[in-house]
């Protein structure tokens, strides 16, 4: 049986502090409305209920402790989980922060590391000296020269190769910068309104004033100054104020094409032989493959980038050819037409004009024309020799005589023609 005092007797088997766990007795606590649990005068609900908890004390060996106890450690419970949470979201914060950190450091260490082998493999080898340092660092040139050069031909002397990178930067300027300016040109448009313009005539689906050398656009819904053609590889009309940008950019690009031609058939005739070589290779390799023993090798065979090199060498010869002779042919046509002083509309209603007045025995004189040579000046905007230069051959958006509306003597002929202001 158990003591009745703080001196109470200890059971049989029951150590120190198990006996003082059982030494409770009410303890009364004010406003608690019914009794807690004391152990020598002091209240142990808090202590009691936090080794029921941990296990030190049998689940509902503490039924009567105060409220104030179990509100406080309800309390303690609830800011637990609250610190706890806090530092968890905390933890989390810093473990992703840290994470992106260190991965930046990593990789700037990575950096730092590698830089620093390459140096000290470069200045602290004892196999190293000036002449490997040298090397190492021309290294990029020698790439240069194998990879780039090789595509100027057999000749590799300096005149070659400074005349391909002249000529060839500069027509590729003038290609683009003609291609662009046709584009993007207005070829003119006669005005809408009805103003003093003498010989003009009224275009049948406009009803708007038609000056002379000006037609109607089908395409475009509009009338067009001086109009030669719609060209659909512009997306734009032909006329006026773009003429000159449409014939320079077939020229230019059709020298291009003959220069890629000419500069790349030694390349094209190595590609063709090694074409044929690889497809004699093939079958070669076939006809082994089918009676092979274990003392026979198969012939090595091209790799699929070599055929492709092979195959593309082939394909750019044959389309710049190609592409040369097409528009070849269309650059010497305009060129026959600016000789004569006509554009492609104009040369149909010339001839038919010519062969209505050849019948009456009479000689078609075209009113815009003024002499071979003089129509070149006048198409190119050439007024003084310098311009030959600067408007010809380097690009220039001057502007062409006139304005379309009427056709004055231009500032550069001199023989005096009779003008004919509509046709």
């Amino acid at each position: 049986m158990e003591a009745a005092g703080p001196g109470r007797r200890r059971r049989a088997g029951e150590s120190r502090s198990c006996e003082r766990l059982r030494a409770w007795r009410g303890c009364g606590c004010r406003g608690a409305g019914r009794a807690g649990w004391r152990y020598r005068g002091r209240c142990l609900g808090i202590v009691g209920l936090a080794l029921e908890q941990a296990g030190c004390l049998p689940s509902g060996s503490l039924p009567n402790s105060c409220r104030y106890c179990r509100r406080g450690v309800a309390g303690m419970r609830s800011r637990q989980r609250m610190f706890a949470a806090v530092m968890r979201l905390l933890l989390k914060c810093l473990r992703l922060g840290r994470r992106r950190r260190f991965k930046l450091v990593r990789q700037a260490e990575q950096l730092w590391h590698y830089g620093h082998l390459c140096l000290r493999s470069l200045l602290y080898n004892s196999f190293t000296n000036g002449d490997v340092v040298l090397d190492s660092l021309f290294e990029p040139v020698y790439w240069l020269v194998d990879h780039v050069t090789r595509w100027f031909g057999v000749t590799y002397t300096p005149a070659w190769i400074c005349w391909h990178l002249a000529y060839g930067h500069w027509n590729l300027i003038m290609i683009v910068f003609h291609y662009y300016m046709a584009i993007t040109t207005s070829p003119g448009h006669p005005p809408q309104a009805k103003n003093d313009l003498t010989g003009v005539s009224i275009c049948r689906k406009c009803i708007a004033p038609k000056p002379a050398r000006t037609h109607h656009c089908s395409i475009c819904n509009r009338c067009v100054l001086k109009m030669d053609h719609h060209c659909p590889w512009l997306n734009n009309c032909v006329g006026h104020y773009n003429h000159r940008y449409f014939f320079s950019f077939c020229l230019f690009m059709t020298m291009g094409c003959i220069y890629c031609s000419i500069s790349g058939w030694e390349m094209f005739r190595d590609a063709y032989a090694a074409i044929e070589r690889m497809k004699l290779l093939e079958k070669e390799r076939l006809q082994v493959a089918a009676n092979q023993t274990y003392y026979q090798t198969p012939p090595p065979t091209f790799s699929f980038r070599q055929r492709a090199f092979h195959k593309s060498v082939v394909y750019l010869w044959v389309l710049c050819s190609s592409v040369a002779l097409a528009l070849g042919a269309l650059t010497l046509w305009h060129a026959a037409l600016i000789t004569r002083g006509e554009t492609s509309i104009e040369r149909h209603i010339n001839r038919k004009e010519r062969q209505r007045l050849q019948k009456k025995g009479k000689v078609f004189r075209n009113p815009y024309s003024y002499g071979s040579w003089d129509n070149w000046k006048v198409f190119l905007g050439v007024d003084v020799p310098r311009h030959w230069l600067t408007r010809v051959l380097l690009p220039s958006p001057h502007l062409p005589h006139g304005t379309g509306l009427s056709w004055d003597l231009p500032p550069c002929v001199t023989e005096q023609r009779a003008p004919l202001l509509a046709i």
